[in-house]
């Protein structure tokens, strides 16, 4: 499986909206999907998934069908984790999909105390810490594997914490959403070195894995380039208050994600559109901006947008398969 994860410790980016655009983009391109919420505030679920479904799904402190139900009998000490339930998201209008979603719970924050504390464990070659820190990576590949998915795009929160450390841990790449403002760069410098430090600690601890069965991720969280979302445009081009952002982005990528000389020119992956006028659309058809008709009010300038839109996400979904050496037909 290819998994891909999107993550910025800065919130308001857009980068939940963008995880479920592209679901959507590579599901109508032909390929299975996984989408993966495992950021507690859950938002990559309400996107998906309507109050009344959500309500048949996870009544009043039941976590069967959530990311925290697959994972609670392992934090609660009474087993190993459990095959978590997928969501199949219904086709829209004549396109034949094969996309699932692993649903968010806000149970999982309570999870950051347990993961804390089996980290260093694993420097102790101890079997459950290993079991903790891969728990999300196992679950997800139970999810692909049953799926037959040939990617799985993960959502996480906005911070650096233990959570997130399992999450990326259960990542082969990672796709930066960034806005072109100054809290966006400072936290890029955040990220960066965390990124690199996760990645070789995990290294470290994995070697020392004392059960021979347990199948482990590698955590490469590979950086595969960063998407600029949100900005303001005007005829087009970006208004020049943020224009001094986005010239600054390359060069802070470069120096603090990029842990090597490479020969790449650029590592921007895309300059989307905020599309304002087609989201609340999109919200009330429930369904991706790219994929409004004329039925949900996308008509006259709003169709053009919608053919725009799809263009935007069909090169992004492209690029970064491209990049991640995932084959689209």
């Amino acid at each position: 499986m290819k998994t891909i994860v999107f993550f910025n410790n800065k919130g308001g980016v857009g980068k939940t909206s963008l995880v479920y655009h592209l679901a959507w983009m590579y599901a109508a391109l032909g390929l299975s999907v996984v989408a993966v919420d495992l950021d507690p505030q859950s938002n990559l679920t309400s996107m998906f998934l309507d109050e009344d479904r959500l309500g048949e799904l996870v009544p009043e402190n039941k976590h069967d069908n959530t990311i925290y139900g697959a994972v609670q009998p392992l934090f609660e000490g009474t087993s190993d984790i459990a095959s978590p339930h997928i969501e199949n998201i219904p086709h829209i209008e004549n396109i034949d999909i094969n996309l699932g979603l692993i649903l968010g719970d806000l149970a999982m924050s309570a999870s950051e105390d347990e993961l804390t504390s089996q980290w260093p464990a694993c420097l102790d070659k101890k079997p459950r810490a290993f079991r903790v820190i891969s728990a999300l990576w196992r679950a997800v590949k139970l999810a692909v594997d049953e799926q037959k998915a040939q990617i799985a795009l993960i959502d996480v929160g906005p911070n650096l914490g233990a959570l997130n450390r399992a999450s990326l841990i259960a990542a082969q790449n990672v796709v930066i959403p960034l806005a072109p403002d100054l809290y966006s760069l400072q936290g890029l410098r955040n990220l960066g070195p965390t990124l690199k430090r996760w990645r070789e600690e995990w290294k470290d601890r994995r070697i020392r894995n004392p059960v021979p069965d347990l199948e482990l991720p590698t955590g490469e969280m590979e950086p595969v380039g960063y998407v600029i979302m949100q900005h303001a445009v005007r005829e087009d081009r970006p208004v020049k208050a943020y224009e001094r952002w986005i010239k600054r982005i390359p060069e802070v990528y470069r120096e603090v994600v990029v842990e090597k000389d490479s020969e790449e020119k650029s590592y921007e992956l895309a300059t989307l559109k905020h599309y304002r006028s087609l989201m609340a659309l999109a919200q009330e058809a429930r369904k991706p901006m790219f994929l409004l008709t004329a039925a949900d009010g996308a008509i006259g300038g709003h169709a053009k947008a919608v053919r725009d839109c799809y263009d935007d996400f069909h090169k992004l979904a492209s690029t970064i398969a491209s990049k991640c050496g995932v084959e689209i037909k």
